[in-house]
């Protein structure tokens, strides 16, 4: 019962604290809210980095051998770049290069109910490895659904739907995090042997994320390099210091 209560409440740390704290920023002025998320963006890369190489690899090499853990890992890579493609799942972290119309908006809601859904079966299944590694993964995927959830808040305004209800739907897409968790919670205590492929699918799933998502989005400017490297650095850091 403690790890499902664990499991649950990193999940609403990992999915709806980013909802509710994306939701604030566009509270912000434009100026201000167009400086400070890809520092933001720069921080989740580093997180994301920290988690997968530093916390669930490690894990899920420990209870199997080599070659399974990173076929998995592949696989996991591969599987959110087909996600993205058929737009069940899809990044966006800049309002002004995310133009859909209200069809299309719709479809992030999907995406979004899905992608809390996983990030909460992940951090379950970090949560039932070691509970430090629950709370360094719920921290990486707050870190990246802040920036994200700007973004898709905005594609909602944008839409036409009005702030009250972009937010609404948002906390409803958040919840899908709790779902996750307990789902993964009663898969793992059933198959407790699923647990390290699931690190190690969920390790490309966040590489991916901060490869192919949030590094271009730093490439194309908004915060210094020099700055970008040291708050790279300091997610790392984070994870590690939180890891240990």
């Amino acid at each position: 019962m403690r790890l499902v209560v664990v499991s649950v409440g990193l999940s609403i740390l990992g999915s709806l604290g980013g909802v509710i704290v994306a939701s604030t920023f566009l509270l912000l002025h434009e100026t201000l809210r167009t400086r400070l998320v890809p520092w933001l963006i720069s921080y989740a890369v580093g997180t994301l980095i920290g988690v997968a190489l530093i916390g669930l690899v490690p894990e899920s090499l420990a209870q199997l051998p080599a070659r399974p853990a990173m076929v998995t890992m592949a696989a996991g890579i591969v599987a959110f770049f087909l996600l993205e493609k058929w737009v069940l799942w899809r990044h966006c972290h800049d309002d002004e290069a995310c133009h859909v119309h209200s069809t299309a908006a719709r479809l992030v809601i999907v995406g979004d109910t899905f992608h809390t859904f996983v990030d909460g079966a992940v951090i379950a299944a970090a949560v039932l490895t070691a509970v430090p590694l629950g709370v360094t993964t719920a921290l990486a995927v707050a870190a990246h659904e802040i920036p994200q959830e700007v973004g898709d808040v905005a594609i909602l305004l944008r839409a036409g739907y009005s702030r009250l209800r972009a937010f609404t739907l948002n906390v409803l897409a958040g919840a899908g995090g709790i779902l996750g968790a307990i789902a993964m919670v009663i898969a793992g205590r059933a198959l407790p042997s699923l647990l390290p492929y699931v690190l190690a699918f969920a390790a490309g799933n966040f590489l991916y994320v901060a490869m192919a998502d949030l590094i271009p989005d730093l490439h194309r400017g908004g915060v210094g390099g020099a700055r970008q490297v040291l708050l790279i650095g300091a997610g790392i850091v984070t994870i590690t210091l939180l890891g240990s």
